[in-house]
């Protein structure tokens, strides 16, 4: 019987000071043109905590609105307020990045994660009353330094500084004196990573309603890599976040794909406990700072405010079947071979035309797609388009080639079978699994019957390839109903039994 998910959990942490200080957009053009009229124009276009809450994109992601609600929605985003927008969701929370400090704080193991003792004071009370922070966590939060020791630090030993409103409250210290791979900047984008990934990881194990100790393996998808000089990328995230967390029964490991990396986990994991090696596994992401601020030039040249200040994480628990949620039909899967080529009809083709066909199914049986669900209101500004919508026309585009759907019909395709953009561009995170939790309770509630994950990925980026990436999976009703409604195997044994009665008895009579 096909795996099913239990649930999923999409978290935001709001750090505006790393958009600063720690985003590769704003970190280069501080080495290339440190006088840029950007630079100096940037902290007055970042948004508060509040802003960050209301904004339409953000409460969709967390579970406050539906995409369909997002859909009716004037675009853009930016200057519209979601009213009775709130901090936490049905799936997740948007954590102001005082408290994240504190949750960093919290995972860090090898004391490279140093705050301000007043700042600290300050936040403490806050952070330790989130509902969804456990005791054991509550109880790493360490009372912290002076600020001396942390100015110390940033100004002589080449520590990332952590500010608040531009106030130097913290630092991450490097990890060794001369290995590049522990430096303080990789420490820090590793922190801010394994933090948002323990967030979603208890979220999810909220939402779901299952035991912390139901979950055996843990895998993590996210764009990060930690290792040190002699393995340099070799992990584990997956173990790191799952001990924080408190998933005392998991093991785990990193599964990495670029963008494309969740939808490879998460089939990954659906295998895994099909195969029955694993009964209940959880893919996780977190967030990347690199990311943070990535269009900002073209948003401040606009007038926009920067929209691109949130880490995003997220986490779906995959479990055996238990004749109520949602399939990972494994039977459908799309796979961007070697030899598929980068042709945008070639790419779609694999993704999704060819895994239907295969299976007998068109293109139009698929209810919704969920391809890359990347915030229009971050993209077009920075000349790249509706990526969604344009994903959904070249879906169209190929249904009528393959006679799926008339050409009058196309317009409509992306309404019907299509979503409307909401996930931040953190690269991994968009990349088709925004959707998974509102395509679990939709096809529950029977709004949907179905609904295609599409992960693709750019691999050129590592500089070992030119190929792009790409697998899709369909998401489907529950059949383990069905398959539970058939007679039991001792049942079986009984009917067989009563069957050899019969025709013993029927040889008799005929003798």
């Amino acid at each position: 019987m096909n795996s099913v998910i239990k649930g999923a959990s999409y978290v935001l942490a709001h750090t505006p000071q790393m958009v600063v200080y720690n985003g590769t957009t704003q970190t280069t053009e501080r080495v290339v043109n440190p006088e840029s009229e950007y630079l100096k124009e940037l902290e007055s276009h970042l948004r508060s905590y509040e802003e960050c809450v209301n904004y339409w994109p953000n409460q969709v992601y967390i579970g406050n609105a539906h995409p369909d609600e997002l859909a009716e929605v004037e675009f853009p985003y930016y200057d519209k307020v979601k009213e009775g927008a709130e901090r936490f969701g049905k799936y997740g929370e948007i954590m102001p990045e005082n408290e994240f400090l504190l949750l960093v704080q919290t995972c860090d193991m090898f004391e490279v994660v140093k705050l301000d003792k007043e700042f600290v004071a300050a936040t403490k009370e806050a952070f330790v009353s989130n509902p969804i922070i456990t005791e054991a966590i509550a109880a790493r939060v360490e009372e912290g330094v002076e600020l001396s020791e942390i100015e110390h630090l940033v100004n002589e030993e080449h520590a990332e500084g952590l500010y608040i409103a531009g106030k130097l409250v913290g630092c991450v210290k490097r990890a060794h004196d001369i290995d590049v791979n522990l430096s303080a900047h990789v420490m820090h984008e590793n922190m801010m990573s394994k933090a948002t990934s323990v967030l979603a990881l208890l979220y999810a194990v909220r939402n779901t309603g299952i035991d912390a100790g139901d979950i055996e393996y843990v895998i993590d998808c996210a764009e990060e890599a930690c290792g040190d000089m002699n393995q340099r990328g070799g992990g584990n995230f997956a173990k790191a976040a799952a001990e924080v967390a408190g998933l005392m029964n998991a093991t785990g490991s990193d599964s990495r794909g670029f963008c494309a990396g969740p939808s490879h986990a998460l089939i990954e994991a659906a295998a895994l406990v099909k195969s029955g090696a694993y009964k209940c596994v959880a893919v996780t992401a977190g967030g990347c700072t690199a990311k943070l601020g990535m269009n900002g030039k073209d948003h401040v040249k606009k007038g926009l405010p920067i929209l691109e200040d949130c880490l995003a994480g997220f986490c779906v628990i995959i479990a055996e079947n238990d004749g109520v949620s949602p399939e990972i039909n494994l039977d459908i899967l799309g796979r961007h071979t070697v030899g598929t080529g980068s042709a945008p009809q070639n790419v779609i083709g694999s993704l999704v035309a060819d895994p239907l066909a295969r299976v007998g199914l068109k293109i139009t049986d698929i209810d919704k797609y969920s391809p890359e669900m990347q915030n229009p209101d971050i993209t077009k500004p920075a000349g790249a388009g509706d990526v969604p919508l344009a994903n959904y026309k070249m879906i169209a585009a190929l249904a009528v080639k393959k006679g799926d759907l008339e050409k009058k019909d196309m317009p409509g395709f992306a309404a019907k079978h299509g979503l409307t953009g909401w996930a931040p561009t953190q690269g991994h995170i968009p990349s088709g699994v925004p959707y998974i939790g509102f395509a679990v309770e939709d096809i529950k509630a029977g709004k949907i019957k179905n609904a295609m994950i599409v992960g693709k990925g750019s691999l050129f980026l590592g500089r070992m390839t030119n190929l792009f990436d790409g697998v899709s999976f369909v998401i489907q009703a529950n059949t383990g109903a069905e398959d539970n409604s058939g007679v039991s195997e001792e049942e079986v044994k009984g009917l067989i039994a009563k069957a050899m009665k019969d025709f013993a008895e029927t040889l008799m009579a005929a003798e």
